[in-house]
């Protein structure tokens, strides 16, 4: 398990090497770009929506669509321009949503923002003074060679001069020894004490290291998360747009179906009529019967006595086909 965690990865044998902790920034920085990403196009979106919602909201109320019809086919289309402007609301109440989302996407970035600034600052701290310590350190090693190298030089001067110099030139080369010898001791002792420092600047470095390792790996799970469910809640979001779109058409299809040829017509005379009832028209025989009274008027006032008989039998000749 120790091996899937920060903490178990992400070391160097190199004491100044900060590779694996790069390694982890680098990751950290480019999922806070990727939320970046992702809330920028929350907002695009947002805007895209809101844009269309206006423009559709503008067509359904500004837009004329049939504003001379009359009875159900105008219901119908009453109906249609409504559902139109219900689609509209909805698409700018997504852009509202959406933009709330990006909201809280921002703020979660921002809150990781600040909670890796303080481990970053410490753990810079720590790179510092790791840094600094092995300066010291490899100065006073360098140190403690030349002061070595200078103890040997004088050993073999006084080897040397054993046999051809004076007594006064030895004493000189005797005190030269002995402050070599004294050099020698007291920067292997600043060596040691660097060394020793070194060593426990090294330790709580990676103390520090693997309590930022803890915190890194604790915030990078908490931003997938977050991610996921963000990423998990817009597609919802859209679903539910995509539905909601699709129920505005079947109003508008069930109103148009009781919009049918029928109910129209029955109720076209009703606001356009001209005339009377066709009810009050006399029927073909009542016509016939008119017509034969109006011609037997006509022959009686002429008094045409032929032409009289001659019309009535043929007007009432019962073998008439």
């Amino acid at each position: 398990m120790t091996g899937s965690l920060f903490k178990g990865n992400f070391w160097s044998p190199d004491i100044l090497s900060t590779v694996g902790y790069d390694s982890i920034i680098q990751h950290l920085n480019n999922g806070r770009k990727n939320c970046k990403e992702f809330e920028d196009f929350l907002k695009e979106r947002a805007s895209i929506e809101e844009k269309y919602g206006k423009d559709l909201l503008n067509l359904s109320r500004k837009k004329p669509c049939g504003q001379s019809e009359i009875n159900t086919l105008k219901r119908a289309l009453e109906v249609f321009k409504q559902q139109v402007d219900n689609v509209a609301q909805c698409h700018i109440q997504l852009a509202q949503t959406l933009r709330e989302e990006a909201r809280k996407m921002e703020e979660f970035r921002e809150k990781q923002k600040l909670q890796r600034k303080k481990t970053e600052t410490i753990m810079d701290a720590a790179h510092k003074q790791k840094s600094s310590q092995f300066k010291k350190a490899m100065d006073a090693k360098k140190n403690y060679e030349q002061k070595c190298r200078d103890k040997d030089e004088a050993e073999q001067a006084v080897h040397r001069s054993a046999n051809v110099a004076n007594q006064r030139q030895q004493e000189k080369l005797f005190v030269k020894l002995a402050t070599s010898k004294t050099a020698v001791e007291d920067s292997d002792k600043a060596y040691m004490l660097h060394i020793n420092m070194l060593e426990k600047v090294r330790e709580d470095w990676q103390s520090e290291h693997i309590k930022a390792c803890e915190v890194f790996e604790a915030q990078e799970c908490e931003r997938i998360n977050f991610f996921r469910n963000a990423l998990w809640l817009h597609v919802n979001q859209l679903s539910q747009q995509c539905v909601t779109n699709d129920e505005r058409p079947s109003c508008m299809r069930i109103s148009t179906l009781l919009s049918g040829m029928l109910p129209h017509q029955e109720r076209l005379q009703d606001p356009i009529q001209q005339g009377e009832d066709l009810s009050q028209f006399p029927s073909v025989y009542q016509m016939i019967l008119i017509t034969l009274w109006l011609k037997i008027t006509v022959c009686c006032i002429s008094d045409i006595r032929g032409e009289k008989k001659a019309f009535l039998s043929y007007c009432f000749d019962d073998e008439r086909p």
